[in-house]
């Protein structure tokens, strides 16, 4: 199974529908934001595209009344996790964060295969040696809307358990 990975789209609805729609191009079932969406409204031209999208909402928290109006009424296209999420995508163990502090942290812990999150608008991929004398894989896109920093996004084989950053396209 393959995943897009998005952070810190910070109301930047263009950028964000355009990662998902070349994630989607190259093969992407679902979709993971690792927060900063702030305004509901930027998911929309996304969600056009028809992945389903886990979000959290990192430290702009945005609206997050109105993140599970949406959720709710998505028929579960939409799931709105809160400051943090534990999924199975692929049949691998996910955590999602904001923070790559925690993200570290709970990448430590061995108990997921792979940890997403953001915050940092620095884009990277790191595997990271855990307590259960294994490995776990730590991913952080950095920023679609390129604030401060350059526009990126990961696409993520579960399968492979590879990962590689995009750059948006000017």
């Amino acid at each position: 199974m393959k995943i897009c990975i998005v952070s810190d789209s910070h109301d930047r609805a263009d950028p964000l529908a355009g990662a998902v729609r070349a994630a989607a191009a190259q093969g992407a079932e679902a979709v993971i934001h690792c927060g900063d969406v702030i305004g509901t409204q930027t998911l929309r031209a996304a969600l056009a595209v028809g992945l389903p999208m886990h979000v959290i909402h990192g430290n702009n928290l945005g609206d997050p009344v109105s993140l599970n109006r949406w959720a709710r009424e998505s028929n579960g296209q939409l799931q709105y996790h809160g400051p943090d999420a534990r999924l199975e995508l692929g049949g691998r163990k996910v955590f999602v964060v904001h923070y790559p502090e925690y993200g570290h942290a709970m990448a430590c812990t061995g108990d997921w295969d792979l940890v997403c999150c953001g915050h940092s608008h620095v884009a990277g991929v790191l595997q990271v040696k855990n307590v259960k004398d294994g490995s776990s894989w730590l991913v952080n896109p950095g920023t679609v809307a390129g604030l401060a920093a350059p526009a990126t996004w990961a696409l993520g084989d579960l399968a492979a358990m590879r990962f590689e950053i995009f750059s948006m396209a000017a």
